[in-house]
């Protein structure tokens, strides 16, 4: 595991725009080496502000975006087109506008699709579909993603790996069913800890002054079980990507030694 990397923004529209930047960079550059890329999304504020952010910039027309697997992190377990999922959100900010492969658009399971209300059944569809689509060379039951982002809570959490809850246990299965949640929804869908580092790059996204104490915790050496974006990180590379007001309660010492 390599020490986090952080970069602090001035603000969070800085900071979605800087994100875009660098997405759109490291799926081409998967996409030049490899002929496709594969990314994992993530829902909430942050996340949809960087979708927003890549669908403005004028350089989203250098991605092959027929060549690009995206996947979700977590997803609120609610009927198809409810607006709070988080496939609905992201078709909104930027999936509708651009020319995707819907084979390659890999939505979690709805509540009224084909596992019913069985949210552990649609987790296990899930795994079974990311163990389809892995390959000899990803070494486990997840494709190696390029870039998995993940957006941190108040409370620490990532995808829906909350604190002392069941699934931030995890330690075998790469997706499993959330059940009582401490924020509405109460039962979701998450890929766990394993599946998360399976990533090539992990990016954590915070902005925002609720977001500050947070970022501190994850960042000082806290346990995963305690604090789950403690325990997200990347096989080559963990990114933390923070604006100014979710970065103001960190140590002096962890500080980059140049902000954008």
């Amino acid at each position: 595991m390599t020490p986090p990397q952080l970069v602090v923004h001035r603000d969070k529209e800085l900071m979605a725009q800087a994100a875009a930047a660098r997405l759109i960079t490291k799926i081409v550059d998967a996409q030049a080496s490899r002929g496709h890329a594969s990314v994992v999304l993530t829902g909430g504020r942050n996340g949809n502000g960087l979708l927003a952010a890549l669908a403005a910039a004028p350089a989203r027309d250098a991605v092959d975006w027929s060549r690009l697997d995206l996947w979700w992190g977590d997803e609120r377990f609610l009927p198809e087109g409810d607006p709070e999922r988080n496939v609905t959100q992201a078709r909104e900010a930027l999936l509708d506008a651009v020319p995707l492969d819907p084979a390659r658009v890999h939505a979690m399971p709805a509540s009224d699709g084909p596992y019913g209300d069985d949210a552990d059944a649609a987790a296990a569809g899930y795994a079974d579909e990311l163990a389809a689509a892995a390959g000899p060379e990803d070494h486990g039951p997840v494709p190696t993603f390029d870039v998995l982002m993940l957006g941190v809570g108040p409370d620490t959490h990532v995808a829906s790996l909350f604190p002392e809850l069941p699934a931030v246990r995890e330690t075998e299965r790469t997706v499993v069913g959330v059940h009582g949640a401490p924020k509405p929804p109460p039962v979701r869908v998450s890929l766990t800890l394993p599946a998360i580092r399976a990533a090539r790059e992990v990016w954590l996204l915070a902005a925002g002054e609720d977001k500050a104490e947070a970022a501190a915790i994850a960042l000082s050496g806290a346990g995963e079980i305690q604090a789950p974006a403690a325990g997200a990180y990347g096989r080559s590379r963990t990114l933390w990507l923070l604006d100014a007001a979710a970065a103001s309660r960190l140590p002096r010492a962890l500080y980059p030694p140049a902000s954008a």
